[in-house]
């Protein structure tokens, strides 16, 4: 299945990981979203993010390798590539943005959100057409 997947992922402390060629980042105790797409097998590119196993590829793989950070639910819609942008760009006018994060193969200033309000999130993602699997 092709489809858009939001990583919704606790952060328990205050914690500073390095983040592949972006460098150490600040992130704050709470609750992140991260969008991102799988144009092939979404199934396995989740069950990928839920295991602490694994090589770190791409941004959120630094972040989900702290002991800190786990992910707590995830949303998924089966779409095109073109549909990750458009709900990073939608959830960017309501939550606040991790510059830089997840974003190097587009034009979007982040694809990592820092959550001021699990309920707006929460409605936001099932307008945006998303539903929960986890």
């Amino acid at each position: 299945m092709k489809g858009i997947y939001v990583l919704i992922i606790a952060v328990d402390k205050n914690i500073q990981p390095k983040i592949g060629s972006l460098g150490k980042i600040n992130f704050e105790q709470g609750i992140y979203a991260y969008v991102g797409s799988a144009q092939n097998n979404l199934e396995k590119r989740i069950a990928r993010h839920l295991s602490k196993s694994k090589n770190k590829f791409w941004h959120i793989d630094y972040l989900l390798g702290s002991r800190a950070a786990k992910i707590v639910k995830v949303s998924y819609k089966k779409s095109g590539k073109s549909e990750e942008c458009r709900i990073a760009h939608e959830l960017a006018k309501t939550q606040t943005q991790i510059p830089n994060f997840g974003c190097s193969d587009c034009t979007c200033k982040s694809h990592l959100f820092k959550i001021r309000d699990e309920n707006t999130l929460n409605s936001e993602l099932k307008k945006l057409g998303l539903k929960l699997c986890l």
